[in-house]
């Protein structure tokens, strides 16, 4: 049913369960993989005195690439197509964005993300990427939230 499945990831341990379960469901139904990762600019640090933010762009590209040698590395162990895709965020492009215009551009099918499942002050300050790819997205949204257990390979 889904030839083409976008991951999104950030490393986080809730993106993880989102990635586990993706690859399950590419392995199988034969469909290729892409886990996305953004490295996100957050404008209200700039402004910090003395705050340097290539510091912390720095930082994100070197965790990107990590996870994309993990993720990279998990796709073929478990005979899934796919590699990871990797974007930046800028004042114009952000997160959920850059997500959604990443599966346009892939011809993705589904899209597979993990939640953590914020309720009241903490959502409405941090907001939710993964609720606004779901009201904003023209194809199917799978949401992993950050309370699902460890998803198993079945036996071959």
């Amino acid at each position: 049913m889904y030839k083409r499945i976008l991951v999104a990831v950030d490393g986080s341990e809730t993106s993880r369960r989102a990635f586990d379960a993706a690859l399950e469901l590419a392995k199988t139904m034969g469909s290729t993989l892409q886990p996305f990762y953004v490295i996100e600019n957050t404008p209200m640090y700039f402004d910090a005195p003395g705050y340097d933010p290539s510091i912390l762009r720095n930082q994100m590209i070197a965790q990107g690439k990590e996870l994309a040698e993990q993720m990279n590395k998990r796709l073929a162990e478990r005979g899934v197509q796919g590699e990871m895709l990797t974007a930046e965020a800028s004042s114009l492009d952000d997160v959920p964005a850059l997500v959604l215009n990443a599966a346009k551009t892939n011809g993705t099918d589904l899209i597979v993300m993990g939640t953590h499942g914020r309720r009241g002050f903490q959502r409405l300050i941090l907001g939710s990427v993964a609720e606004r790819c779901v009201r904003q997205s023209t194809l199917p949204v799978l949401l992993i939230p950050s309370a699902a257990g460890p998803f198993e390979a079945d036996s071959e």
